[in-house]
């Protein structure tokens, strides 16, 4: 009688795939550590950056990084944080933030096969933070902070899909420039809701209104091509208590103004 041959544990198909699981892990491991500065080093020259945008400085690694930003002379910080793929559904959600001085938002990218991402993100900003562009600008100047409680963009391979946010001001005093002088008035909460213009692709708006109220005191578009028109509505001259000359109903337009969103841009 003769005993029968084991069969052997390193049997080629095994072989095979306990190298191709070690390939894999290895790659990982590779895209995991290798620096960020050295792949903004070989993507640099293909990118082609809006003239006010500078970067200066990136660290950390590919899946774990930080990159010191330049904007318009502003300075920003921007961290990211690769999370695992998606399999399943072929998405790269990354996490990321952007801050300044005094001000952050911190949210989420979802990178989509084969060219679509969405975007989630809250945060606050500091308004006195850019009294400077404010001013430049002839703006009126809020006190206190804007919460930015949700915004969410979509893309896709004809461009922007989809925009919803929502951000709130818990009111208080507004200044703004009058001929020569300064004029103050004590408003009441505020909100902005940002959305996108069904009608015409590429376009969001920004609607600003009292806190829980639909009709906007002011309106601001964003065309596909960088323009940002302004519409202010008579009725936000009523709630600053300010008169006004004529016969204008609160929603009549009594300010307009189109010019490109970055300085530099033609229209």
């Amino acid at each position: 009688m003769t005993d029968s041959a084991s069969p052997s544990f390193l049997r080629p198909a095994k072989v095979f795939w306990l190298f191709l699981v070690g390939l894999l892990v290895y790659g990982a491991v590779l895209v995991a550590t290798v620096p960020a500065g050295w792949v903004w080093q070989q993507a640099a020259p293909r990118l082609k950056l809006p003239p006010q945008v500078r970067v200066e400085q990136v660290g950390g690694q590919l899946w774990d990084g930080a990159a010191a930003l330049s904007f318009d002379n502003r300075r920003l910080r921007v961290d990211w944080n690769i999370r695992p793929p998606s399999l399943s559904d072929l998405t790269l959600p990354v996490g990321f933030s952007l801050s300044s001085v005094s001000s952050s938002l911190d949210g989420e990218a979802i990178l989509s096969w084969p060219e679509s991402a969405s975007v989630t993100a809250s945060g606050a900003i500091r308004v006195r933070e850019f009294e400077d562009l404010i001013r430049q600008s002839g703006g009126a100047m809020l006190e206190g902070d804007i919460t930015v409680e949700n915004i969410q963009f979509s893309l896709d391979q004809e461009g922007l899909a989809r925009a919803r946010g929502l951000a709130t001001w818990p009111g208080g005093l507004v200044s703004w420039p009058m001929g020569n002088a300064m004029q103050t008035a004590d408003f009441p909460p505020m909100q902005a809701l940002l959305q996108d213009r069904g009608e015409q692709e590429g376009r969001v708006a920004l609607l600003i209104s009292e806190l829980g109220q639909t009709t906007p005191v002011a309106e601001a578009d964003v065309f596909p091509d960088g323009m940002l028109e302004i519409r202010v509505y008579k009725r936000l001259v009523d709630l600053a208590g300010q008169s006004w000359s004529g016969a204008a109903q609160p929603g009549d337009v009594i300010f307009r103004v189109r010019q490109p969103i970055l300085p530099g841009r033609s229209r």
